[in-house]
């Protein structure tokens, strides 16, 4: 407990102040391109907070190492998280870094975990792929993959308030719960630890946006959940791989989805940003009339965005932590969940956005 509180606070703290100095780097940290396509805030504002995040996980772990025995592999699960953190923060500050460099970074940080945590993917529970997952070489570079598209999801949905923060905190808070029920202190100690940091960021960035997670904040997150979703289905024979694709379900499909729609319906290049993810739908075509569109306002059309997409991603993430052990049934949740988002997706495209959604 006294762990999980340091990385609250040291988060928490951090954050503070990062903003009271932002005058000081505000030039260097702050994000002053209202221009882009996925750009819907309109003052500069410090997007380092993934430094307070990282700050407190590393306070937290600290603390913690010496009194488990799990305590080197938690130092080495801070220790792969640098390249992708790094790479991130990096481009938060210069935004120089192109992304392929940044996934390449990251890439780096999965191979590692597949080096010194053993976090490989090994099986599917579809007996082809398994054949195939057994091979060492193949089993390295689709894990690598696997961690390395989840951070980049991460970044892809981290378009307003409070939305891939939060989205990272229940689904920390889901792979936690399913390491306390096999008693495994390594998985929900790191789960835990991750959420309280977020949480500590959170509270100054919901809802008005006071800072943002960055680049580095998104890529460590993304990168944290991902390796914890492959070691807790590694450590663990008898939870299904697919709890994994589940309790990740909503960052995948929109990653799935942002490269189809920009690959093949757009003819443009899946690394090209653009203003039409799910998340800037639904701001612009059911939140920001003209009644809430006051910047003054405590709740603004941005905040309101974010709980749409928390439920969204909680519909996975329910069926994912009742059913953990059930392949089949995860499987045909998967179906559904992906069903619902294009449906969902193209209603709101067209404007004919459900009634429900309005509320």
């Amino acid at each position: 407990m006294l762990s999980l509180l340091a990385a609250f606070f040291t988060s928490f703290l951090v954050t503070i102040l990062i903003l009271c100095t932002q005058k000081l780097h505000g030039v260097i940290s702050g994000d002053q391109d209202f221009s882009g396509p996925q750009k819907f805030h309109t003052a500069a504002v410090p997007r380092i907070g993934g430094l307070a995040i990282g700050l407190g996980l590393f306070v937290s772990i600290s603390i913690n190492h010496q009194s488990n025995v799990d305590g080197m592999g938690k130092i080495l699960m801070l220790f792969c998280a640098i390249p992708a953190f790094g790479i991130g923060l990096t481009e938060d500050l210069t935004k120089k870094i192109s992304v392929r460099i940044r996934l390449i970074f990251t890439a780096f940080g999965a191979l590692l975990t597949c080096l010194f945590l053993n976090a490989q993917i090994t099986r599917l529970d579809f007996p082809g792929i398994d054949l195939a997952l057994t091979v060492p070489a193949i089993s390295i570079i689709f894990t690598i993959f696997a961690i390395t598209g989840l951070a980049n999801a991460y970044n892809i949905i981290d378009g307003f308030n409070g939305l891939s923060s939060m989205v990272g905190i229940i689904t920390l808070i889901a792979i936690g719960y399913i390491g306390i029920k096999f008693d495994d202190p390594f998985i929900y100690f790191l789960s835990f630890s991750m959420a309280a940091a977020i949480l500590g960021f959170f509270l100054l960035n919901y809802p008005k946006g006071l800072i943002f997670l960055g680049d580095g904040g998104a890529y460590l997150i993304g990168f944290w959940i991902g390796t914890l979703s492959i070691l807790l289905v590694n450590r663990h024979p008898e939870v299904s791989p697919w709890f994994a694709v589940m309790v990740n379900a909503y960052p995948i499909m929109e990653t799935l989805f942002t490269i189809y729609r920009r690959k093949f319906h757009q003819g443009k290049n899946p690394g090209h940003p653009d203003g039409i993810h799910i998340h800037s739908l639904i701001f612009r075509r059911i939140l920001n009339h003209s009644s809430i569109k006051n910047e003054l306002d405590w709740f603004n059309a941005n905040s309101k965005t974010a709980p749409y997409l928390w439920i969204l991603s909680t519909l996975a993430i329910v069926p994912a932590v009742l059913f953990w052990e059930s392949t089949p049934f995860l499987v045909a949740s998967f179906a559904v969940f992906t069903i619902s988002y294009i449906w969902l997706y193209k209603r709101i495209v067209t404007f004919k956005t459900p009634y429900w959604m309005h509320f």
